[in-house]
């Protein structure tokens, strides 16, 4: 039996075409067309992964099968699925991908529960899984569930947890603050109770080993992996010298002043009480801020009305009050990782950060008020009633309360590190330590601060709602306040190539064309269609008006007027709504033709390069 050239050639095709499809999954080569290159590994993943020491495995557990899941996860798991291949494909054999489907009562899904992936529940009540477990040695940990709405920052999330799953020991955090976040024994003698730690600190204790500083110190301890100043107050010189060297030196530093703390107006209100000092309730580093030049003004605090909270007055009744925000998701920044998936935070009596001009580091807001925002001096919260305080407030312009700030700083200290001062007694007098080699007087390289012009948030008055359950002490988080801190600090002690990852966007692209002509048609139709509307509602009215005049019967007066006033009016609200209807129809004109032009494309594209490429490869045989 004799194969005839044109069933060998289909057969050659059929061949090459399985060949091609081989090839297009096997060999390394990609082309990212997207814009925001969103499956294109970042140099900074890049890095992270070439540091890997031991292998480690990726396993990603997704239940394909799971009734009544929705198309956008099982579309969001191939887009995972591939971003992972990725990083199979470029740690050189350092990262082992494996992808589970745990199905119901399977090893599998046991094996899921057990490395901390949490079910996800559908609208049928039915439960899958969804989420990724990193294990390098005996360390293991997990993203317990992925979801669509974190996908700009899928990249950073897999690469954080790569990063952690080889971290074996806990990152040293040092803290220099006034305020008693670690608990504080008391003063019963002087009316002063004994504080408990903050929920804030607890939250911290879960991944970083704390060292606290006093601010009296002359240099930091050594090894910090990341700095935290809440509330300073009288600081040494020589410390805060210490500090400008370690930002410069390129470690990361978490800095919140108060212009007004809550926590020590109450304290001074005790301290009056029984004639003792009157502490700082408003703190600063000017040194410090302005040799960085960051403008903060601790005589100032932030009112607004659009954002303010409700308190209860002396007299029991209730007030906006403008000081105390309370903002929602609006007032986060959505592409930065500290704040990109908070919805709500509260802050009392807050300033505000800003640049000063010809600053060229960068500046990015993390938290910000409403455009309804202005500020009102300190002084005013002490004297005037809330009343009067809210009707201070006018606004000015949005005010920035958190912000990021990156890039190479200029030292706070251009004459080197401070001076001791001469003592008064020479012969108790020790000899001075040699000081170091060389300053910085600039950054080495890019150095991170996270600067938040409030403080009270940290406590847990303002961020937790606390209960007894079964005799325990229990507490829930009303606002994000908890995830701010620990979203702050987590993000600045990551590796230098995990700050460097940038939230990307989404795989699903909006019909902005679409959008836009159907905005366009809106407005084109926009006064017709109101004044329309308004004549069908006026027609309506008096039908329903002559069809409501019924004798006590429950008849309709069938007069000769009224029966042709009726039908008229009839008649009216037919033409009317066919009229509405035509417009509808002229808002979705230009929609409709461009889905036609696109299905036609899609349909006829490929089969018309093929016949072109045809004829090309007839020709040049031909030739």
């Amino acid at each position: 039996m004799k194969i005839g050239s044109k069933t060998l050639t289909l057969l050659f095709l059929l061949v090459g075409l399985v060949l091609a499809n081989y090839l297009a999954t096997s060999v390394p080569l990609r082309y990212d067309a997207t814009s925001e290159k969103i499956y294109t590994l970042s140099p900074g993943t890049r890095a992270l992964l070439s540091k890997i020491g031991e292998t480690t495995s990726l396993d990603l557990y997704f239940s394909h099968n799971a009734a009544g899941q929705y198309v956008e996860y099982k579309n969001y798991a191939e887009r995972v699925h591939e971003m992972l291949r990725q990083y199979e494909r470029a740690s050189g054999g350092r990262i082992r991908l494996n992808v589970i489907d745990p199905e119901p009562d399977t090893p599998e899904e046991e094996k899921a529960t057990a490395a901390g992936i949490e079910p996800q529940t559908l609208p049928g009540g039915s439960q899958f899984y969804f989420g990724l477990v990193a294990t390098q040695a005996d360390q293991q940990k997990a993203i317990p569930a992925l979801t669509p709405q974190r996908e700009q920052f899928l990249e950073y999330d897999v690469s954080e947890l790569v990063y952690g799953v080889s971290q074996t020991e806990k990152k040293k955090l040092g803290l220099i603050t006034s305020l008693p976040l670690q608990g504080s024994p008391g003063m019963p003698m002087m009316g002063q109770q004994g504080a408990e730690p903050q929920f804030v600190v607890s939250e911290w204790e879960q991944t970083y080993k704390i060292v606290p500083v006093q601010g009296q110190a002359t240099e930091l301890p050594p090894d910090l992996d990341v700095l935290a100043i809440v509330h300073p107050e009288n600081l040494s010189p020589k410390l805060q010298y210490a500090i400008d060297q370690f930002l410069l030196a390129g470690t990361p530093v978490f800095l919140a002043v108060d212009p007004s703390s809550a926590y020590f107006r109450r304290q001074g209100g005790q301290e009056a009480m029984f004639g003792g000092p009157q502490p700082n309730v408003s703190s600063d580093l000017p040194v410090l801020l302005n040799g960085w030049g960051i403008a903060y003004d601790s005589q100032k605090v932030v009112g607004d009305p659009e954002n303010a909270e409700e308190v209860e007055l002396r007299d029991q009744s209730h007030l906006r009050y403008p000081v105390w925000i309370n903002l929602a998701q609006e007032g986060f920044n959505p592409k930065a990782l500290p704040t990109a998936q908070l919805a709500s935070a509260l802050f009392i009596e807050a300033g505000s950060v800003a640049l000063k001009p010809g600053n060229t580091l960068t500046f990015t807001p993390l938290v910000e008020t409403s455009a309804k925002s202005g500020e009102v001096p300190v002084a005013a919260l002490q004297f005037a009633q809330p009343e009067e305080v809210a009707r201070q407030v006018t606004a000015s312009g949005k005010r920035t309360i958190a912000a990021l700030v990156s890039g190479r700083f200029k030292t706070a200290f251009p004459d080197g590190a401070p001076k001791d001062p001469p003592s008064a007694d020479k012969k108790d007098s020790k000899p001075a330590k040699d000081a170091p080699a060389e300053s910085l007087k600039e950054s080495k390289t890019t150095s991170i601060l996270i600067v938040v012009a409030d403080t009270d948030w940290l406590f847990d008055d303002y961020s937790v709602r606390k209960f007894s359950f079964m005799g325990q002490s229990a507490a829930e988080p009303f606002n994000d306040n908890l995830a701010l801190a620990a979203n702050s600090l987590d993000f600045m002690a990551g590796s230098r190539d995990l700050i460097s990852i940038r939230g990307k966007g989404n795989s699903v692209r909006p019909f902005t064309v679409v959008k836009r002509m159907e905005a366009d048609a809106a407005q084109k139709y926009k006064e017709k269609l109101t004044a329309l509307e308004a004549r069908i509602t006026e027609v309506q009215g008096k039908l329903a008006e002559l069809q409501g005049k019924k004798n006590e019967g429950g008849k309709l007066i069938a007069s000769p007027d009224v029966t042709r006033a009726v039908e008229d009016f009839q008649k009216q609200s037919s033409a009317l709504r066919g009229e509405r209807r035509a417009i509808r129809r002229s808002l979705r004109e230009g929609v409709d033709a461009l889905e036609n032009k696109l299905l036609v494309l899609n349909l006829l594209g490929t089969p018309l390069l093929v016949c072109a490429f045809g004829l090309w490869y007839r020709s040049r045989r031909r030739a």
